[in-house]
């Protein structure tokens, strides 16, 4: 949690818009609470929690999908957004929120896709919170009836404790990392709606037993959709495109 990671420290939290001039110097923001008590993390969680239900209530006044998408460095978040773009771009509109610690590399090569994208720099920061989604979504100006991704600071641990308000959570991990991370990081996969398994074209060539990620995966979370994908192969996409449709109301608007 936060008390052991140094996020509640002031982070130097930067709102930028990649489009600007400069990238813009962004918004500062003060990251709230301390992390010297079990107390004030649950004060922060509260205030954080308040935040996020006017979040949900604003985008759902506009109908909009939000998808908070998690995971550990490298899965292929960023990956698997441009490509859901490129395919997508005709009949879905979307828009990205990037979160990292610090650079906007992500969120150029979200713009090199033509989708409309506004980057969070986190600082010290772990992971992105309601205050922070708030003010990314005032800059980004989503469309009505559109798809927001998030992409979250990547992080199996704090990320999972923060809600933003979204309507669906997306847990991202790939073969080439530990079968066992369901287990290892329950909290996260616990709150997934959809598990993507991704790399499944590398699958032949390292050592990740598929039978004990699923019974790690039903040990914390029986509800959640698990698709096995490959961003670079095309493969299970499908699958994942017909749930953005389903989920952002597309297929009632045709």
């Amino acid at each position: 949690m936060c008390a052991t990671c140094g996020c509640s420290d002031d982070a130097g939290v930067r709102v930028i818009d990649p489009e600007s001039p400069g990238h813009g110097h962004g918004h500062g923001h003060e990251h709230p609470g301390s992390n010297k008590t079990v107390v004030l993390e649950q004060d922060i969680l509260a205030a954080n929690n308040s935040l996020a239900a006017v979040n949900r209530g604003w985008l759902a006044e506009r109908k909009i999908h939000a998808v908070n998408l998690m995971s550990s460095p490298g899965s292929g978040k960023t990956t698997l957004l441009e490509r859901t773009i490129r395919d997508l771009a005709r009949g879905l509109p979307m828009a990205v929120i990037e979160g990292d610690q610090e650079t906007v590399f992500d969120a150029e090569r979200i713009k090199a896709t033509g989708c409309r994208v506004i980057q969070v720099n986190t600082g010290a920061g772990c992971h992105l919170d309601a205050d922070m989604l708030a003010k990314a979504l005032r800059a980004l100006e989503p469309a009505n009836r559109s798809t927001v991704f998030v992409e979250n600071v990547g992080n199996l641990v704090c990320p999972a404790l923060f809600d933003l308000g979204e309507r669906s959570r997306v847990v991202i991990m790939s073969v080439t990392e530990g079968a066992d991370k369901p287990l290892k990081y329950p909290h996260m996969f616990r709150t997934a709606d959809v598990v993507l398994l991704n790399k499944m074209d590398l699958l032949p060539y390292v050592d990740f037993d598929l039978d004990v990620f699923s019974t790690a995966l039903e040990q914390v979370n029986q509800r959640a959709l698990v698709l096995r994908v490959s961003t670079t192969g095309g493969e299970g996409l499908d699958g994942w495109y017909a749930w953005l449709r389903e989920r952002g109301g597309l297929d009632e608007q045709l």
